[in-house]
């Protein structure tokens, strides 16, 4: 897909290569979210700090569907929400809100990314929130943090609530909202919203089959604890995000233009 606005066509030659590198990289978080089918419409959002000393970020521009995403056309912000490289396009305030407050008070968080899926929305809408019952769930449950809905993301004083509720969690659930992961790189990131929307899925799947089967409380803390050594070891996204960007080249993706 050409890039809609030719002038701006040579963003490439105004950045640095490592702030190239994360543009593909996010551009393509855009198009796997796409392909996965959780996208809502335009209404959703991916970020990821942008290399270097400054406080800049890159998030998707409003009004575009995630597959017409490429690394060009992400608009890249300060922290106040302030168009940093002008490209043409504007932001999502919502979207702003949301990711500046975990960017601003989590120096870990390099990757933000917050969808609105069916079933992570109605799990999130759950009281009892996202049950250990595979083992997907529960390699992730003890990075799982709550946040309560508190209307459409567009006051920026809820952002000290958002920083509050996370903590030093990489997971959260927004309340009657959708999920949310944070990752250490743009992969890490990503790998981690697949295994809690899988879990979601798996959950909302199982909820309609009758009894659940809850798994033994020593069984539990073993998959929670391998789960965490994954991530400590930064393996997460480490053999799958190779695999994944070769399926969007053999689809002939436009994610790196």
């Amino acid at each position: 897909m050409a890039h809609p606005l030719k002038e701006y066509s040579k963003i490439r030659e105004n950045v640095t290569e490592a702030e190239w590198a994360a543009r593909v990289d996010l551009a393509a978080s855009y198009r796997l979210v796409h392909y996965y089918g959780w996208t809502d419409m335009i209404f959703t959002h991916l970020s990821a700090r942008v290399p270097g000393p400054e406080d800049h970020f890159l998030i998707n521009p409003f009004g575009l569907l995630f597959d017409e995403i490429c690394a060009s056309n992400l608009v890249k912000i300060d922290v106040e929400g302030n168009i940093i490289l002008d490209n043409g396009y504007n932001v999502n305030p919502a979207g702003f809100c949301i990711h500046s407050a975990i960017h601003m008070a989590r120096e870990d968080a390099l990757s933000v990314m917050h969808l609105h899926t069916p079933d992570g929305v109605a799990v999130s809408s759950m009281k009892c929130g996202l049950l250990p019952l595979t083992q997907t769930a529960m390699t992730i449950c003890n990075e799982i943090a709550y946040h309560e809905y508190e209307g459409i993301a567009l006051n920026l004083d809820e952002r000290a609530r958002l920083i509050h509720d996370i903590g030093d969690k990489k997971l959260m659930i927004l309340r009657n909202h959708g999920t949310l992961a944070t990752g250490s790189s743009i992969p890490e990131c990503f790998m981690l919203l697949y295994n809690i929307e899988r879990s979601c899925s798996m959950q909302v799947r199982a909820m309609t089959g009758g009894e659940l089967h809850l798994p033994s409380k020593q069984s539990m803390n073993t998959a929670a604890q391998q789960g965490a050594d994954l991530l400590n070891r930064g393996k997460l996204g480490s053999l799958a995000w190779p695999a994944l960007l070769r399926m969007l080249d053999r689809m002939g993706s436009s994610y790196a233009d």
